[in-house]
């Protein structure tokens, strides 16, 4: 997934979290469910950055070693 959809996902979990958060102040009934939902719907967001970083750190010695190869192919050929 691109960096810019994990962005656009980051965003919208955490407005979704902010209208759970904005319900709960109006419903104190229902507060404690309301502010449970805006927590799960933050650690969706932490989760969705999270995994995207993991991501790339694993694939950032792949690309250097790829750059490295490429970079001597192209020094062997000259």
């Amino acid at each position: 997934m691109s960096g810019n959809a994990v962005l656009e996902n980051v965003r919208r979990y955490r407005a979704i979290a902010s209208l759970y958060r904005q319900t709960a102040a109006f419903r104190p009934s229902q507060r404690p469910s309301l502010l449970q939902q805006a927590f799960e719907w933050e650690d969706r967001a932490v989760l969705e950055l999270e995994a995207h970083f993991r991501l790339h750190e694993q694939l950032r010695p792949l690309h250097s070693r790829a750059l490295q190869t490429a970079s001597s192919s192209m020094l062997n050929a000259a």
